[in-house]
């Protein structure tokens, strides 16, 4: 049970605006990166593995493959180092965690799609 003034502290920090994405869909993080004085916004593409939290607690964990290495991130949807989230692709997923990509390479990795008017190529 959550207590009434922590949700009015924690509702000034809140996004107004969050996107609609689910686990299995492929995503576009745009973060901050900040390097010495400069501040830039990097892109982390990937598959939404795992969603979990509530409130300012919210996280997801974004998984891709570079040089055929698994990197996994995990981003809190409110942090404000997380400028946007873009979904690019709905994947079909029959799970609320997708832990078993991990051991999985090459095709076996790619979910299959589902028709979806979130995403950017629907």
């Amino acid at each position: 049970m959550r207590n009434a003034l922590l949700d009015a502290v924690e509702k000034k920090s809140l996004k107004e605006k969050l996107p609609y994405f689910e686990v299995g869909d492929t995503v576009d993080v745009l973060c901050k990166i900040a390097e010495g004085e400069k501040t830039r916004i990097q892109i982390f593409a990937g598959v939404v593995i795992a969603r979990s939290g509530a409130g300012m607690n919210e996280h997801f964990t974004v998984r891709r493959i570079v040089e055929d290495e698994g990197v996994e991130r995990t981003f809190p949807i409110n942090s404000p180092n997380v400028v946007d989230v873009k979904p690019i692709r709905s994947g079909k997923s029959r799970r609320a965690k997708l832990y078993y990509l991990r051991k999985r390479t090459g095709k076996g990795v790619k979910l299959s799609q589902k028709r979806s008017e979130h995403t950017a190529s629907a």
